[in-house]
């Protein structure tokens, strides 16, 4: 991670966007850690959108069904679950499909 000071983030703000758009970048002030700049592409895979923005109007209610539609069918075995290699290796192959139909 790099590390910058406030004011070199202030002075440099354009060499400070392209740095935290490569990785997230500390930024110090008198020396002390004050805070994380993170691009947006690496906010969307924390917890950010989470706790930060508003999710979709009936995004929950289409997760809760979702989620209790799969254990249904988990429960009645007409689906079965993966162990984490496995979903990553086939959750990997479904992007990658959907990448070369684009």
């Amino acid at each position: 991670m790099k590390t910058l000071s406030a004011r070199d983030a202030k002075n440099r703000f354009g060499e400070f966007l392209d740095m935290a758009r490569r990785e997230p970048v500390l930024v110090t002030k008198n020396d002390r850690p004050v805070g994380v700049f993170l691009s947006i592409e690496d906010a969307a895979e924390t917890l950010v959108p989470d706790r930060f923005m508003d999710p979709e109007p009936g995004y929950e209610t289409w997760l809760a069904e979702k989620v209790g539609a799969t254990l249904a069918d988990v429960e009645s075995g007409k689906a079965r679950l993966h162990d984490h290699d496995t979903a990553m290796k086939e959750l990997a192959a479904r992007i990658a499909a959907l990448r070369t139909k684009t």
